[in-house]
C-alpha cells in the first residue's frame, strides 16, 4: 500500500511520515518512508549563490525531472516488498507547483499518474501559511515567503484530485495526525483494512 502526505512546506510532511512508518513498523506491520523530493532548495541556493536567475520554465523543468526520477525509485522501492510505502510530498506536490508557476501540467506528470500504481491514500495536511512559515523560520533550512505557501496551498485545492484527498489538520502534534491516518487506515491492531 502506498500512502502519500501532500502539502505546503512547513505542514510536517516528513516528521509525519517518518513517525507513521515507524508506528507501522512497531504494530508488526513493514512499512518505509520515502521523501519524493525536487532538489528545489539546492538548484536555488545553488543559483541565488552564483547570482543566477534562469527562467522559471527551466528550474520547473530541473525540478520536475529530479521528482520525478525519486517517485519512480520509490515506486520500484514499494514494488520489490510487501507492506507500506510512506511517501513524502509525489507528483501532485509538482503539480500544484507548476499551476503556482502559471505552467501547464505537460504530458510528463500527467502520464505517470495515469500508469503508476494508485496511492492508496493521499492525505493533505492542512496548515494556516502563518504557522507553516513560522515551522520553516525556526527549522532554518530553507526560506520560503507567506505568499508563496498561500499560493501553494491555494494551487493544491484546485487540483481536480484534491477532492479525493483526505485533509487533516496539521496544526495539531504529529503524534495527533498520524493517529487520525492509522485510524483512517483501520489499524487498530487487526491490520490494514
Amino acid at each position: 500500500m502506498i500512502i502519500v502526505l501532500a502539502g505546503i512546506d512547513g505542514a510536517g510532511k516528513s516528521t509525519a511520515g517518518l513517525l507513521l512508518a515507524e508506528r507501522l513498523r512497531a504494530s508488526d506491520r513493514p512499512a518505509i518512508f520515502t521523501m519524493n523530493r525536487s532538489g528545489r532548495r539546492s538548484i536555488t541556493g545553488w543559483c541565488s549563490r552564483r547570482n543566477i536567475s534562469p527562467p522559471v520554465a527551466v528550474l520547473d523543468a530541473v525540478e520536475t525531472s529530479i521528482r520525478c526520477v525519486n517517485v519512480l525509485l520509490a515506486h520500484a522501492r514499494a514494488g520489490s516488498r510487501s507492506g507500506v510505502v510512506v511517501m513524502d510530498r509525489y507528483l501532485y506536490c509538482q503539480l500544484a507547483l507548476r499551476h503556482l508557476r502559471g505552467l501547464p501540467a505537460g504530458r510528463l506528470l500527467p502520464f505517470l499518474l495515469a500508469v503508476l500504481p494508485t496511492p492508496g491514500l493521499v492525505v493533505y495536511l492542512d496548515v494556516p501559511a502563518d504557522l507553516a512559515h513560522a515551522r520553516i523560520a525556526r527549522r532554518a533550512l530553507d526560506i520560503e515567503t507567506l505568499e508563496h505557501l498561500t499560493g501553494l496551498d491555494a494551487a493544491y485545492r484546485q487540483l481536480s484530485v484534491f477532492p479525493t484527498f483526505l485533509v487533516l489538520d496539521a496544526s495539531r502534534t504529529p503524534e495527533q495526525l498520524v493517529e487520525d491516518i492509522l485510524q483512517e487506515l483501520g489499524v487498530c491492531g487487526a491490520g490494514l483494512r
